[in-house]
C-alpha cells in the first residue's frame, strides 16, 4: 500500500529479489494502471507490474503499509483486512505501546516477539540508528546523565513529495537542522531504552536525550554520533566487549573496530556501530541506509522473522567498494 513513494519503490525492488516472496499487487490510487517502472525508473527491465487500484487482501499473506504518517490507522478504520493477513506498518502510527497489538519491529531488541506477531510497527529511520547506537550502553547501565545525539539524514528521508527543503538546488551542498530536541522519533527511542533497563519503571527515570537532526546534501543514509558521559572505571576494552556481545547474534548490526563511514552501509540493510572513549565520555557512532535498514530492509527482515524464513533472505545487499 502506498507503492508509488520512495519506500514503496524500494520495497518492490527488494521483494523482486526475495527467493520466497511474490508481489501480488502494488497499490497506488494516483498511479493505477501505470507501469511501476514509469514511476520507479530503476525497475525498468526488472518487472512489467502495473500499479493497482484494487486491494485483493484475500490473496496475500502479508501487506506492507507505506503510507504517510497518520494514514495507516485511518485506513484500518475504513477497510477490513482478513485475520490471516499479517501487517507491517512503516509509518509511526503504532510504534508506541497502547491500545493495539502491534509489536515494535526492531529485530535486535524484539526478535522473539516479532516471530510470533500478526502486526508489526516498523521503527523510524532516525530511531533505528540512534537506538542501535545506545541500546548496549543502556544495558551496561551507562545512561545516567543527559545524552547528546547528532544525526544527519539524506533527502529521501523526507519522502517523494517535493518541499522547500528537498529541492536539489536548495539541498545540495547545504546543511540545516530541523525539529531540534522535539523530533517525533524520540518517543520510540525512549520506549526501547527503558525496555532494556530493568531498574527504570517509567520513562521519566531516563535522562534526557538531546537530539539534533540535520538535513544533509546527499540522497540516502543516516550518520549518527552520540555522546554518553560515563564516570566509571570501565576500560575501552570493556565498553567494546559490551557492544560486541550485545550484537553477537544480530544478523545485520555489526560492531566495527575502526571508524565507520556512510558509504559502508548505503544500499545495504546493515547498521555499523563504533565506540571511542575520551576521558569520561563515550563517543558512539552508527550509520544505516535510511531507506533499507531504516525502512523497507528492516520491514523485509521483520517479514522473514514473522514467517519463519531465513532472517537474511532477500537482504544480502552489498555496499559499493568506492
Amino acid at each position: 500500500m502506498g507503492a508509488a513513494g520512495y519506500t514503496g519503490g524500494e520495497l518492490i525492488c527488494v521483494l523482486l529479489g526475495h527467493p520466497e516472496a511474490e508481489i501480488v499487487f502494488a497499490h497506488s490510487e494516483s498511479n493505477a494502471g501505470n507501469p511501476v517502472a514509469s514511476v520507479h525508473g530503476g525497475l525498468l527491465g526488472d518487472t512489467d507490474m502495473v500499479f493497482s487500484s484494487e486491494m485483493p487482501f484475500s490473496e496475500v499473506d502479508v501487506v506492507f503499509f507505506c503510507f504517510g504518517h497518520g494514514k495507516s490507522e485511518q485506513f484500518l478504520k475504513e477497510h477490513t483486512i482478513p485475520e490471516h493477513v499479517k501487517i507491517i506498518d512503516l509509518a509511526q502510527d503504532f510504534r508506541i505501546r497502547g491500545n493495539h497489538d502491534y509489536v515494535y519491529g526492531l529485530p535486535e531488541l524484539n526478535a522473539e516477539l516479532i516471530r510470533n506477531a500478526r502486526h508489526v510497527a516498523n521503527p523510524g529511520c532516525f530511531a533505528t540508528a540512534i537506538q542501535l547506537a545506545l541500546l548496549p550502553a543502556a544495558q551496561m547501565g551507562l545512561l545516567t546523565e543527559p545524552v547528546s545525539v547528532n544525526a544527519i539524514t539524506g533527502s529521501t528521508g523526507a519522502g517523494q513529495k517535493p518541499s522547500a527543503t528537498t529541492h536539489f538546488s536548495w539541498r545540495t551542498g547545504n546543511l540545516s537542522i530541523y525539529k531540534p530536541f522535539t523530533h517525533q522519533h524520540l518517543a520510540e527511542i525512549r520506549q526501547s531504552l527503558t525496555q532494556v533497563i530493568p531498574s527504570l519503571e517509567t520513562d521519566n527515570a531516563l535522562p534526557p536525550i538531546d537530539f539534533i537532526p540535520y538535513r544533509g546534501g546527499f540522497a540516502r543514509g543516516i550518520f549518527c554520533t552520540a555522546v554518553v558521559r560515563c564516570a566509571t572505571a570501565n576500560s575501552t576494552h570493556d565498553f567494546v566487549s559490551g557492544y560486541k556481545e550485545f550484537y553477537r547474534s544480530a544478523a545485520f548490526t555489526h560492531y566495527c573496530d575502526w571508524s565507520i563511514n556512510l558509504k559502508q552501509v548505503v544500499n545495504t540493510n546493515k547498521c555499523l556501530v563504533h565506540v571511542d572513549v575520551f576521558d569520561d565520555k563515550l563517543l558512539i557512532t552508527s550509520c544505516i541506509d535510511n531507506l533499507l535498514k531504516g525502512a523497507v530492509g528492516q520491514a523485509v527482515q521483520n517479514m522473514n522473522l514473522m514467517f519463519g524464513l531465513d532472517e537474511c533472505a532477500g537482504l544480502r545487499l552489498k555496499a559499493s567498494a568506492f
